[in-house]
């Protein structure tokens, strides 16, 4: 799958955060339903999974993809809540939100867009989190990469998954990964090549186990599942399943010489949500970011590899 180029996003030589708490959040694209979690997470003083230091305190709407009903039809909907029982001022352009945050989020859900926005976003210096998927390619990935290093803008990406409290607890065992497998529900939707709709999700659950050295990809349809098989560097395999037989259930297995280590993410669990948003906010407020942009570059790679191997067969 080929070499990253060198390019960090700013992050290596990131200063300390000059923000003093609550530091401010501006959110870009609001068509989006984890717009309304991160709100309540961050606004609601009551909510139980509250993440403390920061407030979002301004958002811009984007505009609806009219060819994505889940674009086009919740948009509206969206604004209001954030806007009516949350407070938060809905601002006219990009530009507007610049001016009253410390830090971005770039929630529009139609990865169409990433390039346009993200570099609309970057010149200003602020550190932004991109929600999944961070690009539809690789050529968008790494020219959005090339952007913030030129600028020294610090980024983050990924799938809440990857923080998934289950698997947080099953990679913390004493043997790393030799192998890994994991699963969950894989619908399509034409607008987002193939596997970058959901497969991002449990491709973001491989990589944080194995780690970005992804070097081969081979992957398999029938009309109620999908696998992707990928080879990494050191001779370990990882695969993923999606599912479109209704079960939405999320979970992997972790193997290693001493033996195989399941989980799944459960209802009662910690909300994955919760946890990237926490991790999000300590990158906002000065930390590097948790998540090498090399690896979120080489899970691009790995679901565009994936959507090839799948023209082919």
């Amino acid at each position: 799958m080929g070499e990253d180029k060198q390019a960090t996003g700013g992050e290596a030589s990131r200063p300390s955060s000059p923000f003093s708490p609550p530091l401010r959040i501006g959110m870009i694209g609001l068509d989006n339903s984890r717009v309304v979690h991160f709100a309540r997470m961050l606004n609601e003083e009551s909510h139980p999974h509250r993440v403390p230091g920061a407030r979002l305190v301004a958002a811009w709407p984007g505009h609806p993809s009219p060819d994505f009903a889940m674009s086009a039809n919740r948009l509206d909907g969206y604004v209001r809540e954030l806007r009516d029982r949350h407070g938060v001022p809905i601002a006219d352009s990009i530009e507007e939100v610049a001016e009253s945050c410390d830090a971005w989020m770039l929630e529009a859900v139609d990865g169409r867009t990433r390039l346009e926005l993200f570099g609309r976003m970057v010149p200003y210096g602020k550190p932004i989190f991109v929600d999944k998927p961070f690009a539809l390619s690789s050529a968008d990935a790494e020219e959005m990469n090339r952007l913030a290093a030129e600028r020294g803008t610090p980024w983050m990406s990924c799938s809440a998954l990857r923080y998934a409290e289950a698997l947080s607890a099953a990679l913390q065992g004493e043997e790393a990964p030799l192998g890994a497998d994991f699963y969950g529900p894989m619908p399509l939707e034409p607008t987002q090549p193939g596997c970058f709709w959901y497969g991002i999700h449990t491709a973001e659950m491989l990589f944080r186990a194995l780690g970005p050295d992804c070097v081969g990809v081979r992957a398999f349809r029938t009309p109620e599942h999908d696998v992707a098989v990928g080879i990494w560097a050191d001779g370990r395999i990882g695969t993923i399943r999606g599912s479109r037989t209704g079960n939405e259930q999320f979970g992997g297995v972790l193997h290693g010489r001493g033996g195989s280590r399941a989980f799944e993410v459960r209802e009662t669990d910690k909300p994955f949500l919760a946890a990237a948003l926490e991790e999000a906010v300590r990158f906002f407020s000065g930390e590097q970011s948790p998540i090498d942009p090399r690896e979120t570059l080489a899970i691009v790679r790995f679901l565009e590899a994936a959507n090839r191997s799948l023209q082919e067969d």
